[in-house]
């Protein structure tokens, strides 16, 4: 997916649902697609649950937003994130939003956004279920974005338990297909687009590589690359481009 790193964006957390411990990380990460020129954490500051996010809040200019629990069993701070994103798109003022959270029942608000024609960037663990994941342009698993392995919590998802990611073979060879010239060379930016779509979750990240050029080398088995250059002189740039490799046929 092509990103617009001169975008306006809205970060708008779910405190309940989000470790402060991965946020000074998930801010740089959203500075790869635009600039936090809002950034708002939800929920009861007033009890205990919360603590952990005082010092956060400060560090990193993040604005709480109050919302007491009035009824148990209902979730008040969901209610007054979403309020607010709605305020905020009918406001104009921000080109997306990033929704942080591990919450399907952003789903919606996300796919509203989406119909208003902004982009919708979601950060949350793996645990989040698939359709608040597919609601968003992309979405950013967090455990991706640590530094250091986080310790094991005693209400820890399991990680067998956790959705399993993508086959990778055949997550590729459908973007391939898909976007391949009819001399089955295609540019690595159409492929990446083209898997960002249909599977907005997808990140090289996610199986142990920083670039998608990098995973892509990886998979010499039924992938051939070769780099292409443009340009002249200092403006000369080298474009990564991928097909399927063609079986050798038997003697």
């Amino acid at each position: 997916m092509a990103t617009n790193t001169n975008q306006k964006l809205a970060v708008l957390i779910d405190a309940d649902n989000a470790q402060a411990s991965v946020i000074q990380e998930l801010l740089a990460e959203v500075s790869r697609y635009g600039t936090a020129t809002i950034k708002r954490a939800y929920g009861d500051w007033t009890t205990q649950n919360l603590r952990s996010w005082k010092d956060v809040l400060h560090t990193m200019a993040i604005q709480p937003i109050q919302q007491f629990s009035y009824t148990s069993g209902k979730n008040a701070t969901d209610s007054a994130l979403i309020i607010d994103a709605m305020d905020v798109l009918h406001s104009g003022r921000v080109d997306g939003f990033c929704l942080v959270s591990s919450d399907s029942d952003f789903t919606r608000l996300a796919t509203r956004i989406r119909e208003a024609g902004l982009v919708v960037y979601g950060f949350g663990e793996r645990k989040t279920p698939e359709p608040f994941v597919a609601a968003c342009d992309k979405f950013i698993y967090t455990e991706i974005l640590r530094t250091e392995p986080e310790e094991a919590k005693p209400d820890q998802v399991p990680l067998a338990e956790l959705p399993k990611l993508p086959k990778l073979k055949p997550l590729l060879l459908n973007a391939l297909n898909a976007t391949a010239r009819e001399d089955g060379w295609t540019t690595l930016a159409a492929l990446g687009g083209q898997i960002t779509r249909s599977n907005p979750a997808f990140d090289p990240r996610n199986y142990g590589v920083a670039k998608l050029g990098e995973l892509i080398r990886q998979q010499a088995a039924y992938l051939e690359v070769k780099e292409v250059k443009s340009g002249e002189g200092d403006a000369v740039q080298t474009h990564l481009h991928v097909r399927w490799k063609a079986v050798p046929a038997r003697a």
